[in-house]
Formats: C-alpha cells, sequence, structure tokens
C-alpha cells in the first residue's frame, strides 16, 4: 500500500497569515525524504487552502522527484483544464457540496454517469489516471462503465465505526467493496479520515487498496512527531504495522 500526502493543511496555514510561511513545496520536500510514495492536492473553486500555483509547483518537484502527483477536485472547467495543463499522475474526482467542510461521499452512480463520463474521457486522453471517489456501498461496476481507472473508497464510515462495535462490519464492507473492484478491473485507492490507529487493520485487511491519500490526521501527527517520523510513522502503518500514536486530542 503506497502512502501519497495531501498538503492542504499546510496550504491553509500559510493562507491563514497571507503570507508563503510554511511553504507547501519546503513541505513536500520533507514528506519525500521521509519516503512517502506521492503527493496530493486537492484545489477547491474558494482557494482556502491549495491554489492553482501549488499544484504546479508540486506537479513539477513530484516528475523531478520521480514520485506521483495526485490531484483531487471536482469536474470544474478550471480544475479540468490545469489537469490537462500539468497532466498529474492521476485525476482524482470528488463529488463536492456547495458550503461542504470536507468531502462527505462519493459519487451517485448511475445518476452522474454523463457527467463523469466526459471528463474521465478527455483526462484519459490525455495519458491521465483517473479514480472516482466512492462510498464503499456503491456498485463498483458502475465505475468502470463510465470508464474510471481505478476508485477511491471513501472511509470516514470505517474511521467512525473503529475501536466501536460497528468496527468488523465497517472493515468487512470496505473488503467486499474493494475486492468487488478488482473484479470489474478496477484500481484501488482508500482515504478519509485515516490515522495511525485505523490504518494498519485496513493495510492487513484489504490488500487490494494500492494507494491510501491521507492529509489532516497526519498533518495533527506532525505537531506533535514532526513531519519526517509522522510519515515513516504512516508507512509502516501502510505495511500494516501497529505503531505508536501520539496524544493530539
Amino acid at each position: 500500500m503506497h502512502l501519497s500526502v495531501n498538503l492542504n493543511k499546510v496550504a491553509l496555514l500559510r493562507n491563514s497569515r497571507g503570507g508563503t510561511n510554511p511553504s507547501v513545496s519546503v513541505a513536500a520536500e520533507r514528506v519525500l525524504r521521509a519516503g512517502a510514495h506521492g503527493l496530493t492536492l486537492h484545489w477547491r473553486e474558494d482557494n482556502r487552502h491549495t491554489r492553482a500555483d501549488d499544484v504546479r509547483q508540486l506537479r513539477e518537484l513530484a516528475r523531478s522527484s520521480g514520485v506521483e502527483f495526485n490531484l483531487e477536485g471536482d469536474t470544474r472547467a478550471e480544475l479540468m483544464d490545469l489537469a490537462l495543463e500539468v497532466l498529474p499522475d492521476q485525476l482524482t474526482l470528488v463529488p463536492v457540496t456547495p458550503g461542504e467542510i470536507t468531502s462527505d461521499h462519493g459519487w451517485d452512480l448511475p445518476a452522474q454517469a454523463s457527467l463523469l463520463e466526459t471528463h474521465i474521457a478527455r483526462a484519459r486522453g490525455a495519458g491521465i489516471r483517473v479514480s472516482i471517489f466512492m462510498d464503499a456501498d456503491r456498485c463498483m461496476r458502475r465505475a468502470a462503465d463510465v470508464g474510471a481507472d481505478r476508485v477511491e473508497l471513501y472511509t470516514e464510515p470505517y474511521a467512525k465505526a473503529f475501536g466501536t462495535a460497528k468496527e468488523d462490519a465497517a472493515t468487512d464492507q470496505l473488503a467486499q467493496a474493494a475486492r468487488a473492484a478488482a473484479d470489474a478491473g478496477l484500481g484501488v485507492n482508500a482515504g478519509h479520515d485515516l490515522d495511525l490507529r485505523n490504518l494498519p487493520r485496513l493495510a492487513r485487511q484489504v490488500p487490494q487498496i494500492r494507494e491510501v491519500s491521507i492529509g489532516h490526521a497526519l498533518l495533527a501527527d506532525a505537531l506533535v512527531l514532526g513531519l519526517e517520523e509522522t510519515v515513516r510513522r504512516y508507512l509502516a502503518a501502510c505495511r500494516g504495522e501497529d505503531v505508536p500514536v501520539p496524544r493530539t486530542c
């Protein structure tokens, strides 16, 4: 399981003072120095964290470092144009509800199939691998039908269930979704609210997952552990190893 580090929260902290500190690029360099397999940015329309220039800079850093760059976002025209400009290794399409704090649901298929098909075809035509954000209780075959290469399984329900009586059922649901996606010829990614507590079990029990994208929890842990040590612990968790968890709340 590969780890792609989402650096949106570094950009959010920078934006809070209107300057250039902390630098998203410097944070990315340290993440890669610690062994992360890739970099992720989610560019939202309101520019509340990542900006277009961040995408351009990290795409070049990833290319020169020999790692993958994953651009996340919705299907608005400016994001698709930027994707076709910078040619990320992976474009992860995520539905957006106006006013949401963070992503909280996957695509509604087949209802939104026609919206996705055109954008997926454009991206794939430019040589970009396309992943789409999906709830684990949806039919994975439909993601293949719209032309996606991969699905990113939405893992917040699993994270909320972790440590409760619902944990086994939530894990089983993700495992079934991952198997169904693989059977449909899709690669499997996962993300949202994954952390050092719940990630090792996911790595051990859902071996189909190729990549996880983690930002919020990883940056919160980095406040205590430092960025490079945190990345090393998340890499161990991606291998299914139980690791010491810092207290952050």
